[in-house]
């Protein structure tokens, strides 16, 4: 049920780690969107040098919850963990399967400092280098 909550609106990026597959974008979202076969389609969208760049993939459901494993370049998979969610479902903290990968994501293209400054302190209590952010110009 959780994963289903959270899929319903495109999410934007509102600070990562830098990634390759990310490097140098800005402007960056996700839309997670229910399939017919019951896994899960996503699409991330971003600028690179003045041009759109999309990245589209595919997740499944896992028996854990908060847990997506998700693919962009088939067949390999990786863990998306949702790590902390406002109880109004506007903001998440999202890892992967380990510390290398942080994204902290919002309905909205900015988030009030009261609320990045909580996100911040959950992922610092589990274990994250919060000074490795990038903050994402939206």
């Amino acid at each position: 049920m959780l994963i289903v909550l959270v899929l319903e609106k495109k999410w934007y990026e509102i600070a990562r780690f830098d990634h390759w597959f990310e490097r140098g974008m800005s402007h960056t979202k996700a839309s997670y969107t229910m399939r017919e076969d019951g896994d899960i389609q996503v699409v991330n969208t971003g600028l690179k040098d003045g041009k759109i760049k999309t990245s589209t993939g595919k997740a499944k459901r896992t028996d854990q919850q908060g847990l997506l494993r998700v693919s962009f370049f088939w067949p390999f998979f990786g863990d998306y963990r949702i790590l902390w969610l406002g109880d109004d479902y506007q903001h998440a903290l999202v890892g992967g399967s380990d510390s290398g990968y942080l994204w902290i994501l919002s309905r909205t293209s900015t988030i009030d400092l009261s609320i990045k400054n909580s996100i911040l302190s959950e992922a610092r209590r589990r274990g994250y280098d919060t000074d490795k952010l990038i903050w994402v110009e939206q």
